[in-house]
């Protein structure tokens, strides 16, 4: 799940609504009672709020092999027209966008760690997406989520929070590995202190809610970073390369956009069974993700229809389902809605304006991405890391008394960082519930998808071995 801020306390109280108008009447603004200004000013707030995956998606898939500037290609397009999309046609004030946590999955778990080709991850993403597509179309989401008990979905909420955390850490070399002690921390250097700096400075901006804290963070940080290798200090570890001692290297501004990824999808080497686990973690995530920030910032917001459930909430998942089916062809891991989201509601946005406007903000960095290149790690690992401690909030609602649902969600918790891999994390979980239960002599409390689930996690672990 994407996190930035909880919204705080209730949303805030649009202006009068004004006289209709074309786009007043498309989004049904004054119905909703709020008023086009408001809605665009929430619109800016939202982008800002998850503007950082601009530049931290495309950080996160160049270690999978994709180029950075393709990598912001897909970035942009896919935001772009899923929130377009949301606004549109689920008429919800919802972004859309390639979700944190589960490009980690993409990139370091999938073609880092199991040496999965490049192609066939994309295709893997693409399958989740249609089995997404099936599902959203099939309005499944209840007995698929009910099969999941909700401290398990909290503690693997966690496990992938505590993961980014990790992962921003040792990109930003501050925690490095030891053959004494497995991990330890990095000896003090300018490039160490200066991302300190960058880390408080991000931290405070978020507790302050300033809206665009997290792109605010890495502007500073990034401009923090510009004496190192010039002044003072030597950035060639992160370059790449002894001969590059800077940090942040100036590029160019403008650049064409980088559709060599486009299409780059192994479809048919993708179906293969090996990769059936992946396929499966792609669909949990994004499906889960999905409908619980739908339930978040419904009740934050109190955006909901008559039956208490989150307004337009079958359209809404349709969006989502395919935004994650275009993403893999557009050459991005799965997209997903955003819970930054909640920025713009609480600027009192209400209508899918919101989302549309939001959108439409993404396009400029097409032709921006070298701008962009400017960002050095220790400038995306702050957001890396808060985004871990959002990820992390589900963790108090876990009911630690009850210890046989409790384990498995700790071990979802410690195992997805410590493996250094989502799946088998996850998958280990998934096995410990079902044994739990079993052991328990609790079989009736095992849903039937819990067992395919369960199988599929077991395949997963005995081909690692």
């Amino acid at each position: 799940m994407n996190y930035q801020s909880k919204v705080a306390g209730d949303p805030a109280s649009p202006e009068k609504p004004g006289p209709g108008g074309a786009i007043d009447r498309l989004f049904e603004v004054t119905r909703s009672g709020s008023t086009i200004r408001t809605e665009i000013i929430a619109a800016l707030t939202t982008f800002l709020a998850a503007s950082y995956v601009i530049v931290v998606n495309p950080a996160i898939l160049q270690n999978a092999g994709i180029p950075f500037s393709a990598g912001v290609t897909a970035t942009v397009l896919v935001s772009f027209i899923g929130s377009c999309a949301m606004g549109l046609y689920a008429r919800s004030p919802i972004l859309v966008a390639p979700g944190m946590g589960i490009n980690a999955l993409f990139a370091y778990t999938m073609v880092m760690g199991a040496k999965v080709p490049l192609e066939i991850a994309l295709g893997c993403v693409f399958w989740a997406g249609v089995l997404f597509t099936i599902l959203a179309m099939l309005n499944l989401r209840t007995a698929f989520i009910e099969a999941i008990p909700k401290d398990l979905r909290y503690g693997i909420a966690c496990g992938i929070g505590l993961f980014i955390a990790l992962i921003g850490l040792e990109n930003a070399k501050f925690i490095v590995a030891s053959p004494d002690t497995i991990v330890a921390l990095t000896q003090f250097t300018p490039v160490t202190l200066t991302f300190v700096a960058g880390f408080i400075i991000t931290a405070a901006l978020v507790v302050r809610r300033i809206p665009g804290a997290m792109m605010a963070g890495m502007i500073i940080t990034t401009v923090l970073a510009i004496p190192i290798g010039r002044l003072w200090g030597d950035g060639s570890a992160f370059a790449g390369g002894a001969d590059v001692h800077t940090l942040v290297n100036w590029s160019g501004l403008f650049a064409a956009p980088d559709f060599s990824f486009v299409g780059r999808v192994d479809l048919l080497g993708a179906l293969q069974v090996a990769y059936a686990p992946f396929i499966f973690v792609f669909l949990f995530t994004n499906f889960v993700e999905a409908l619980s920030t739908f339930l978040g910032l419904a009740e934050a917001a109190n955006l909901k229809d008559e039956s208490g459930m989150p307004r337009n909430i079958k359209e809404s998942m349709h969006v989502d389902a395919v935004a994650a089916l275009i993403s893999a062809p557009l050459g991005t891991s799965p997209a997903t809605v955003y819970l930054e989201s909640g920025a713009g509601i609480a600027q009192g946005g209400r209508t899918g304006l919101v989302a549309f406007v939001a959108g439409l903000l993404f396009l400029p960095f097409l032709f921006l991405s070298p701008l962009l290149s400017l960002v050095p790690a220790i400038a995306t690992a702050p957001v890396l890391i808060l985004t871990g401690l959002f990820m992390s909030e589900p963790m108090g609602r876990i009911n630690w008394a009850d210890m046989e649902d409790a384990i498995p969600a700790f071990l979802a918790i410690v195992l997805i960082p410590l493996t250094f891999s989502i799946t088998l994390g996850l998958s280990l979980a998934i096995i410990a519930f079902v044994v739990m239960k079993l052991a328990l002599g609790k079989v009736s409390e095992i849903r039937p998808v819990m067992w395919f689930v369960a199988v599929l996690a077991a395949m997963l672990v005995m081909q690692v071995q």
